[in-house]
């Protein structure tokens, strides 16, 4: 199939080589021109695919050849009984984070097109996944991170080889300081989506390979299942990786003919950094009637104070890069994005450690979440959801 790119804003399509752009002249982000679908048919028996494999075992589902992997994917899918839910364990993957599963697809892509160098923005995990791969593809890479990046972060960066470059201010600052470097700017940065800099912008992001990748985690979750969908998925959001990925997989797999629907997709934010969570829940949407708590008052109407929530720093986005795809994806399943502060993510982090789950902030914006939507009557209680837990707790060292 063509790997060549497209925007659906403005119908441009790009031919994939090296220098193609990291997104469209009308500044839109781009796609695969083509999408990657199996005859519809069937699914196989989920017994029979070949987990050894990992994520690749979906290959039909997949625009590029498995050229740089660690046989990654098809983590755990368990039964967390105090969360009336299933957990899919996303923080053992190599890397140590879900971002493996879109840095496998990019890394791929690039080898493919021979790119000598990918540069990539990031406020650890996907800095740390994207080197990861890079060095599997003896690819050289640089990693705009912030300048308080976690150390545990920087390291996995460095010891893959990478060249860490931390950024004073924002995470704004950082990507824009990034893009300098992809499009060569001297001084002010152009406007342009040309890569004529020092490398190639392996975005997690901008980059439509990566949400090819994340994608996976539907196949896999909908396989683990014996190709049932749960009611819900509930995931952090930030630019969006896990819940466009979990819109797009599972959209492929109602195409293709292996399910029937799409879970509603419910996303976790943190306060401060909320734009999604913001639009859609204005005042004219607050339940008068919904209880009084921390996670209620945190869903991004005009009485939330002031604050921010520095815990996630995962999630800490401010403009995601494809924000208009989000809204779509959470209006066409019935979704949802709701905010929560430091304090809900604290105490649920705590939980999780305490039962066995050792992951990173982020993860507990989710399950976290999930208690603040059944709160609300979002989700009735013996509603079947998933949550995945992104990353590691090794991550916050």
């Amino acid at each position: 199939m063509s790997t060549d790119l497209h925007c659906r804003s403005c119908d441009r399509t790009y031919d994939a080589s090296a220098e193609e752009p990291w997104r469209c002249l009308c500044g839109a982000p781009l796609d695969y021109a083509e999408r990657s679908l199996p005859g519809r048919n069937t699914p196989p028996v989920a017994r029979s695919i070949d987990r050894n494999l990992g994520l690749w075992a979906f290959q039909e589902f997949l625009p590029e050849p498995p050229l740089v992997t660690l046989n990654e994917g098809f983590t755990p899918l368990v039964d967390a009984d105090g969360w009336n839910a299933q957990f899919k364990l996303e923080y053992l993957f190599p890397s140590g984070s879900y971002k493996d599963r879109g840095a496998t697809l990019t890394l791929s892509r690039a080898a493919a097109l021979d790119v000598d160098k990918v540069i990539e923005d990031s406020s650890g995990n996907a800095g740390a996944a994207i080197a990861t791969y890079a060095a599997r593809a003896d690819i050289e890479a640089d990693i705009y991170v912030p300048a308080d990046v976690k150390q545990s972060k920087l390291v996995a960066i460095q010891r893959a080889g990478a060249r860490p470059i931390r950024v004073e201010g924002s995470r704004e600052d950082v990507t824009d300081a990034c893009l300098d470097a992809v499009e060569g700017a001297d001084g002010e940065r152009s406007e342009g989506p040309q890569q004529t800099g020092t490398g190639w912008y392996a975005s997690h992001a901008w980059n439509p390979a990566f949400y090819a990748g994340t994608a996976t985690m539907a196949y896999e979750i909908a396989a683990q299942r014996e190709w049932s969908v749960p009611d819900a998925l509930v995931v952090p959001l930030g630019h969006g990786t896990v819940l466009l990925g979990a819109y797009r997989g599972f959209t492929a797999l109602r195409e293709a003919g292996y399910t029937d629907r799409i879970p509603r997709l419910l996303g976790a934010q943190a306060v401060g950094y909320d734009p999604i969570a913001s639009e859609l829940h204005d005042d004219n949407d607050v339940d008068e009637d919904a209880p009084e708590s921390a996670l209620t008052e945190a869903l991004g109407n005009s009485d939330r104070p002031p604050e921010t929530n520095d815990l996630a720093d995962g999630i800490q986005i401010r403009s995601p890069a494809r924000e208009e795809q989000l809204f779509e994806a959470i209006e066409r399943t019935n979704g949802d994005a709701i905010a929560l502060d430091s304090d809900d993510v604290e105490s649920e982090l705590d939980r999780l450690h305490r039962n066995g789950f050792y992951v990173e902030p982020t993860s507990a914006v989710a399950t976290a979440a999930l208690h603040a939507y059944r709160e609300r009557g979002v989700l009735s209680p013996d509603a079947d959801v998933v949550v995945p837990l992104t990353g590691s707790g090794m991550k916050t060292l």
